[in-house]
C-alpha cells in the first residue's frame, strides 16, 4: 500500500474471496486504498510479517463474516481478527477501527466471532454487493484530508482537471499533477470507457442469463419485504407474535390458542410496511423461559405481541398486549370477553389495534382478512384440530387430522382452508403407507377444490404444487403453484422450501440454495428450511457449509427427532465409523438406510446386506428409491436401475432428488440414467 495510514485492510476466509473482491472493487472505485491481493496469499515468514505490518498500520479493519467463517474452526483470518482486536484495545473509544461486514444471514450474535465484533453494529452486504452508501461511510471514517478528494469523487462533484483512474490514491494523484501527459491520459480514459462498456455488457448478459434460469420475480422474494433487507438496525415497524397461552381450566385448548396466534400472524403479515417473522420463529419460543428483550433480539424485531386465551364452552376470554422490547413499555393492551362465534371479530380488532399502535400503513384499498374463516364455528374448531394433528406428521396423528378436516368440510362444504388441509393429509397418509394411488387422487381433488373455492388463498396452490412435484412429476406446474402461493403470502416458508427443492430438481441447485437462505431471513428458526439447506449443500459437495447448517439445526432443536442428514454427511465425507456410532440411538426401521450405506463403506458386506434385507422385507413399498440408492452406492448398477424403474412406476417422490443425488453418482455415466431423466422430463 502506498499510504498505510489511510488504507483499509480486508480480512476474509478463502471461500469468500469472490464476495470480498466485490467489496474491494467498490472501495477502490471510490479511490480508497484496500489491502486485498489473492495472489499474495502464499504463506511464509515474510508474508506473515507483511500481514502483521498492514494490520498494525491500516486505518480501518473490515472482517468479512459469513457462514464460512462460522464453519471454519481454523484459518489465518482468525489470527488477523485477533491482531486487529488487540490493536483496537489500544485506541480511544471514539475512534472507529473495526468495521464488521456480514455477507449472508449470519447473526451478529455468532459465537464464532470475537466478542469485540459482537459489540459493534454490523453492515450487511449480501454476497459482497456494496452500495454507494457504504463506500461513503468508509470515506468519512478515513482521514479528512483523504476525504476531500475521494468523497467528492464518490458524490459526483467536480474534480481536479487531471483525470483520475479508479483506485488511484491521493498521493499518486499529486504525482501525476507534476508532469501532465494529455495524450496518455486520453488513452487512459479510452481504456476506462472500454472497460465500462465491457462491464455493462457483462452485467446485461448475466442478468439475461439469470432471467432465463432463476425463479420468477413473482415468487415474493423475502428480500423485497419491508425491513428484511435493512443492513444494520432492527426495523422500527417490526413485530413478533408469540404463541398465546392456553389458560383454559383443563389446559386442553392449546390447538385453539395456537390457531388464534397463527391467524394474527397471517393478518399482520399482510401489512406492507410491517416486518413479521414467520410462524416457526415465533413458535420456537413457546414454553421457553426467554425474556421479551432476548426474544426480540433473536428475531430482529422492535415489538412483541403476547396474550392468552381462556375458552369455556361457547365463551372465550382473550387478552393481548403489545410491548416495546427495548424498554418493556406496554404500548397497548386489552381483554375481550366474547361468544365463540365472535372469534374472528376479536382477531380483527387485535390486528387493527396493533397496526394503529405501530402507525403501520395498509394499501389504499386493502382490508385485513383471514383466509381461514367460516361462518360455522364448529367447522373452524375442527379445522384447528386438524392443523394441530397434522403438525406431528406421523401415521396415527395424520389419520386424526384427516377425520377432523372431513368433519369441518361436512359442517361447511365450501370451507377452502379445510380442503387444503385435507389435500396435504391425504398425500401424507398415502406417502407414509402403501403409496395407494387412490389416496393421491383424493388429495388432488381436494387441492383443486381449495383453489376453486379460494383463488386468493395460497394454501390450495401449495397443496396442489406438492402433489404435482412429488407424485405427478409435473415440475413446471409445481413451480408455478409454489410461486403463486408465495406471491399471495411471501411469509409462507413451507412453500418457499418446496420451491427451492423443485428448482434443484430442475437443475438450478444454487438458486434453490439461495431461495432457502431467503426463507431463513424471514424465518430464522425454521428447522425445516435449514435442514433442506443442509441437504442441498451436502449433495452439492459443499460439506463444510452443510455441516455448519446441521450444527445450527441441532442448536435450535436439540430435542428434536433424529435426522439422518448428519449421519449421511459422515458417510459422504469418509467417516462411516462416526455414522454408525450416531445410529446406535435410533431404532425405528429407517436407520437401516444409512446403516446399509455405512457398513458397505467399511467393507462389511454381510452387515450391509442385513440392513438392506430388512428394507426389502418390510419397507419395499415405501422406500423403493432409497433401496436404489443403496444398490448404486454399492456399485450394483443393474439392481439400482431395477429399483429406480420401479420407483418411476409407483410415482416414488424420491425421484425428485435424482438429478443431484450423490448416492447415485456411479450411475450418471450410464445411458439408462439419461433415459430415465428423459422419461421424467428432467435436464441431463
Amino acid at each position: 500500500m502506498t499510504e498505510p495510514s489511510r488504507a483499509v485492510f480486508l480480512s476474509y476466509a478463502s471461500q469468500d474471496a469472490s464476495a470480498a473482491r466485490r467489496i474491494c472493487e467498490a472501495l477502490r472505485a471510490a479511490g480508497i486504498e484496500v489491502w486485498f491481493d489473492q495472489n499474495a496469499l502464499r504463506g511464509g515468514d515474510a508474508w506473515d510479517a507483511a500481514i502483521r505490518r498492514q494490520i498494525k498500520n491500516c486505518a480501518l479493519f473490515i472482517p468479512v463474516i459469513s457462514r464460512n467463517t462460522h464453519a471454519r474452526e481454523e484459518g489465518y483470518f482468525r489470527l488477523e481478527w485477533k491482531l486487529a482486536v488487540d490493536r483496537s484495545h489500544l485506541m480511544t473509544t471514539s475512534r472507529t477501527f473495526l468495521l464488521p461486514v456480514a455477507i449472508d444471514e449470519t447473526g451478529d450474535d455468532d459465537e464464532q466471532v470475537p466478542d469485540r465484533f459482537r459489540e459493534l453494529q454490523w453492515t450487511r452486504l449480501p454476497a459482497g454487493e456494496t452500495p454507494h452508501t457504504f463506500t461513503e461511510r468508509v470515506l468519512r471514517l478515513l482521514a479528512p484530508e483523504h476525504n476531500s478528494v475521494a468523497l467528492a469523487r464518490s458524490a459526483g462533484a467536480r474534480e481536479p482537471s487531471v483525470p483520475v483512474r479508479p483506485g488511484l490514491s491521493e498521493g499518486a494523484l499529486e504525482a501525476t499533477q507534476t508532469v501532465q501527459r494529455p495524450g496518455k491520459y486520453r488513452f487512459g480514459w479510452l481504456l476506462v470507457v472500454a472497460a465500462a462498456v465491457i462491464a455493462i455488457s457483462y452485467i446485461a448478459l448475466r442478468h439475461w442469463r439469470l432471467s432465463q434460469h432463476a425463479p420468477s420475480a413473482t415468487s415474493g422474494a423475502p428480500g423485497a419485504h419491508p425491513g428484511v433487507t435493512a443492513p444494520n438496525a432492527i426495523p422500527e415497524k417490526s413485530i413478533a407474535v408469540l404463541p398465546f397461552v392456553d389458560m383454559s381450566e383443563k389446559r386442553d385448548q392449546e390447538y385453539f390458542s395456537d390457531g388464534l396466534t397463527e391467524e394474527l400472524l397471517d393478518l399482520l403479515a399482510q401489512v406492507p410496511d410491517l416486518y413479521v417473522p414467520a410462524r416457526t420463529s415465533s413458535f420456537y419460543f413457546k414454553g421457553k423461559a426467554e425474556d421479551i428483550a432476548t426474544i426480540a433480539q433473536k428475531l430482529r424485531v422492535t415489538h412483541v405481541l403476547e396474550g392468552s386465551v381462556r375458552k369455556a364452552g361457547s365463551t372465550i376470554r382473550v387478552t393481548a398486549q403489545l410491548i416495546r422490547a427495548d424498554n418493556g413499555y406496554h404500548l397497548w393492551s386489552k381483554a375481550y370477553d366474547r361468544d365463540l362465534k365472535d372469534i374472528f371479530k376479536v382477531q380483527d380488532e387485535i390486528a387493527a389495534a396493533v397496526v394503529e399502535a405501530l402507525k403501520a400503513k395498509l394499501m389504499p384499498t386493502q382490508e385485513l382478512a383471514s383466509r381461514h374463516r367460516t361462518a360455522n364455528t364448529e367447522a373452524y374448531t375442527q379445522y384447528l384440530l386438524g392443523n394441530q394433528f397434522r403438525l406431528r406428521d406421523s401415521p396415527v396423528p395424520n389419520k386424526m387430522a384427516l377425520a377432523a378436516y372431513l368433519k369441518a368440510i361436512a359442517l361447511d362444504p365450501k370451507y377452502a382452508a379445510a380442503y387444503s388441509g385435507l389435500a396435504d393429509t391425504e398425500w401424507r397418509i398415502a406417502d407414509q403407507s402403501t403409496g395407494e394411488a387412490a389416496g393421491y387422487e383424493r388429495a388432488a381433488i381436494a387441492a383443486t377444490k381449495a383453489v376453486q373455492l379460494a383463488p386468493d388463498s395460497p394454501e390450495g396452490y401449495w397443496a396442489r404444487g406438492v402433489l404435482r412435484n412429488n407424485y405427478y412429476f409435473d415440475w413446471n406446474g409445481a413451480r408455478a403453484d409454489f410461486e403463486k402461493a408465495l406471491a399471495l403470502d411471501p411469509n409462507f416458508v413451507q412453500a418457499s422450501v418446496d420451491e427451492a427443492l423443485v428448482l434443484a430438481t430442475l437443475g438450478y441447485v444454487q438458486e434453490g440454495v439461495e431461495t432457502l437462505r431467503k426463507s431463513l431471513a424471514r424465518d430464522p428458526m425454521s428447522v425445516l428450511a435449514r435442514r433442506r439447506l443442509a441437504w442441498l449443500l451436502m449433495h452439492e459437495g459443499q460439506f463444510s457449509q452443510a455441516r455448519a447448517e446441521i450444527r445450527r439445526v441441532l442448536e435450535i432443536d436439540s430435542q428434536g427427532d433424529p435426522q439422518f442428514y448428519e449421519i449421511e454427511l459422515e458417510i459422504l465425507t469418509g467417516r462411516p465409523h462416526e455414522a454408525l456410532t450416531a445410529l446406535t440411538s435410533v431404532n425405528n426401521g429407517a436407520e437401516n438406510i444409512p446403516r446399509a450405506l455405512a457398513e458397505y463403506s467399511l467393507g462389511h458386506a454381510t452387515e450391509s446386506q442385513r440392513s438392506l434385507d430388512f428394507l426389502l422385507t418390510h419397507h419395499a413399498n415405501v422406500w423403493g428409491y432409497q433401496i436404489a440408492e443403496i444398490y448404486a452406492w454399492r456399485g450394483e448398477k443393474d439392481k439400482a436401475f431395477e429399483w429406480l424403474e420401479r420407483s418411476y412406476r409407483t410415482h416414488d417422490g424420491g425421484l425428485t432428488y435424482l438429478p443431484y443425488d450423490r448416492w447415485l453418482a456411479s450411475l450418471r455415466g450410464d445411458p439408462r440414467f439419461r433415459t430415465l431423466l428423459q422419461k421424467l422430463k428432467l435436464p441431463n
